[in-house]
Parts: structure tokens; sequence; C-alpha cells
């Protein structure tokens, strides 16, 4: 005899998906008619009209709405509601009958003026439920289909979930004089490790008004081989080992050892030309394994899909703000993640820089983003990046909220006087000022040095 148990039951996948509460949807619009006030009031608190499952109902909402404009409140009766549907089924934009005058005279006896939240309130519970019975039979029709992709139709239903409860376009609007008290305890409160991140570079740090902030989507641009990876992995040293900030880096062209190990030699001082002969001294190695605890414990996650998508980024970034408590991202690089469909490279490269400001705003995290710069800087006789230097640079530089262009002068010129320097020219800064904050650079450590602490 069979053990096998079907959880989902024969008929799981075709039950009836319940529908709203057609009752409450009956007393919403006739309290519309009642008292029009409630519409933009309900609109405000985000109530969602598209909420009212039965056409009827809904469509009387919005001839309220629509009426309101143009006629007072106490002349928005059933006779111009009435007349505003039966000229709406005429231009095709109802598909149910529309109620007529004697039924929408019925109907506005049962309004319960006052008690239009309440009633908005079971309107949308009842919206919320028919929803995530439908997007359940849904998870079960994506995971049964053969071409399920787990990086594509989890992010999506993800998605789904997240807009269950809180339409996306409901509005988020707030009163000037609810936000000014804050702006101004903020202007007198230093800013601290709980809402900043740290660079380690303390120049940098002092021109950022501490470090890196929530919300911020920063781009460190350069050319190839200038030390991009590099400085990224400082920042998320300095971000998750030295200040315990829980900090995430998704590299899509170095693989996780060689991370890990640009870290450790960033952090000990070993040879990285060492490490990869393996002839690193066993003194060195003892210190390096004293210090492994401490970096074990560092709130750091490394990511080295080469094949890093837009759904599949904002759904691991969900799930580690969720359990991780994650505070800042660091993306190697830009110009290398799987673009989206468009009908051109820089419009692809725009749905992913917008996108990723995007994230950074919703999740309330910190995006640091590497970026290839295009060869401007070798035609100019200083060598010098500037911002316009950004490939597809339109839409990087208009979603940036930063842009620190990475230049080293011995790139260019092996017997420079500023041999081993490199500068952080913070090229657009959003609401702050703009400068370069020189630091050293020890290649063969894999790292940069702030001066200013030396």
């Amino acid at each position: 005899m069979s053990t096998d148990i079907d959880v989902w039951g024969p008929d799981e996948a075709t039950m009836p998906v319940p529908a709203g509460n057609v009752e409450a949807e009956k007393i919403l619009a006739a309290t519309a008619m009642a008292d029009p006030g409630c519409v933009d009031d309900l609109a405000a608190g985000g109530f969602d009209p598209a909420d009212i499952g039965d056409e009827r109902y809904r469509m009387v909402w919005y001839a309220v709405e629509e009426l309101a404009s143009t006629l007072s409140a106490s002349a928005i009766r059933w006779q111009a509601v009435a007349h505003k549907l039966q000229q709406w089924k005429a231009e095709g934009r109802m598909v149910a009958r529309p109620l007529t005058e004697t039924e929408l005279g019925e109907l506005y006896v049962s309004a319960h003026p006052g008690a239009a939240e309440y009633w908005a309130s079971e309107v949308t519970r009842a919206a919320v439920a028919s929803r995530t019975a439908a997007l359940g039979v849904n998870m079960r029709v994506r995971a049964s289909n053969p071409a399920f992709d787990p990086d594509t139709d989890v992010a999506a239903i993800q998605a789904e979930v997240d807009n269950l409860v809180r339409p996306a376009g409901q509005s988020q609007m707030v009163d000037l004089g609810d936000l000014l008290p804050d702006v101004l305890v903020r202007a007198t409160t230093p800013p601290t490790n709980e809402d900043r991140v740290p660079t380690g570079v303390i120049d940098l740090d002092a021109l950022l008004s501490g470090g890196f902030a929530p919300g911020q989507m920063v781009v460190i641009a350069a050319r190839p081989a200038m030390g991009k990876t590099t400085i990224a992995a400082g920042f998320a040293r300095a971000a998750a080992i030295t200040n315990k900030i829980p900090s995430a880096i998704f590299s899509l062209e170095m693989g996780r050892d060689e991370l890990a190990t640009s870290i450790l030699c960033g952090e000990v001082k070993i040879a990285l030309h060492h490490v990869k002969q393996g002839i690193v001294e066993d003194a060195i190695v003892a210190r390096a394994a004293a210090k492994l605890p401490e970096l074990a414990s560092a709130p750091l996650k490394i990511d080295d899909n080469p094949y890093l998508t837009l759904p599949g980024l904002r759904a691991s970034i969900r799930n580690l703000v969720r359990t991780f408590g994650l505070k800042i991202v660091f993306i190697d690089y830009l110009q290398l993640m799987q673009a989206p469909p468009a009908e051109s490279r820089q419009v692809a490269v725009s749905m992913i820089s917008r996108n990723l400001k995007l994230m950074a705003k919703e999740f309330g995290i910190t995006i640091v983003v590497l970026a290839q710069l295009n060869r401007g800087p070798e035609q100019r006789q200083d060598k010098v990046p500037m911002v316009s230097d950004l490939r597809e640079s339109g839409s990087i530089e208009q979603d940036a909220d930063m842009v620190i262009l990475l230049h080293r002068p011995d790139m260019y010129e092996r017997e420079s006087p500023r041999a081993g320097e490199a500068d952080l020219i913070v090229g657009k800064h959003r609401g702050g000022p703009m400068s370069t904050v020189t630091v050293a650079f020890q290649g063969h450590f894999a790292r940069f040095v702030d001066m200013a602490a030396t």
C-alpha cells in the first residue's frame, strides 16, 4: 500500500477564489453618494477603489469621484450618478449593466455616513483575502510549470506578496509641518553609525557627514585596472569588519575565493602575490590565523553569481534586510549585470540604474555600484576622469546620489611624483559638497590606505 500523501488534495488548484465583501461594497458605494467628501478622505488614507470587486458599485464610486469636481456635495444624488453611469455604458467604459435610477435610489438608503472608513477597511480586507487566495493558486501553477525559473518566478511571487496589502501606487503624501521638526533634530544631532556607514577614509567620511547614508545609490567609477574592486572591498572591510555593519558584496567579475583572498590580504597586510604563489611565511600565516576569528564573525555576505538579474538581486536584498539587518550592498559591477529586454543597451542600463536607486530607497540601505568609464580620460592630457566619462552615463549620473571617480596618476606616468597615490574624486554629491580625497595605493596588499590617518 502506498504511503504517499497528496497534501494539496485533488481539487485544491481549482478551488474558487473567495469573492470580495459585496455587502460592504454596497454600503460603501451608498455612503459615497451620501457623503462625497469621504471619497477624497479615503483615497488620501490609501484606500484603493479597485478593491471594490463588483463593477456596479465600483463605478458608482468613480461616478461620485468625477461628479464631486463639478457639482456641490449636496447635489450628488442618485439621479446624477445614474446619468453618469448610463453615459459611461454608452461609451463602452462599463461591462456590467449599470444600476438604474430606481436601484440607485434604493441603494442610497443603505448609506452609513460617518462610517465610511470602517466599510472601506472591510472592502480592503476581503480584497486582500481574495488576492492572497489567487496568489496561492498562481504559485502552484508556476511551480508546476516545466519552465519554472527559481530566480525569476520566486522574485515575482515575492513582489506580489509585497503588494498584497499595500498597493504599489499608494499615496505617501505628508504635510510639510510634520517633516520640519525632524529636520531640526537632524540639524543638531551629529550622524552616528546607526544611520551612516563609515568608509574608513577619514577625509571622505568628513565630506560625507559620517559616511554613506541609507537610501543612497553611490557609483564608484574608473577605467579598467584602476582598483575599483579593491576600493570597494576596502569600504566593505570598514563597514563589516571595523564597524560590524551588516554588508553584502555581489561580485559578477571576481570569484568568492579571490575576493576573500583580497579582503584577508588587505586586512592583515599579506602580499597578494605571495598568497597566489603559496609562499607566505609561517609568521605571517600565524598572524593571519590569529585574526581569523574576528574576520569570521564580521557580518559580511559574498555572492559571486555572474548571472545576477534585477529580480534576483531584489529578492536577495529583501531577504537579507529581513534576516540579516542588511545596511549596505556593493555590486561589482553595473555593466556586467544581466540587463532586462530593451531596444538598446543604453535603455537597458538605464533600467538597471533606476531599479538600483529604487531598491536603495525602498529598503533603506546604501547601494554602492561599481561602473566602468569610457576612454574619455585617456584622450585628455591630464587623464583625470569626469562624471560624463561614465559609459551610458546619462541615466547612471542622473540616478546616482553620489559619484566617486577613482584616479591613479601613476597608471599613466610610471615616474609620476605622485606614484603610489590615488584620488577619490567626488564628482557628484547630491545635497553635499564635492571634493577630492587622496589615499595611498598599496597594490601588493590589495588595499588603499587612508593618508589622513597616517
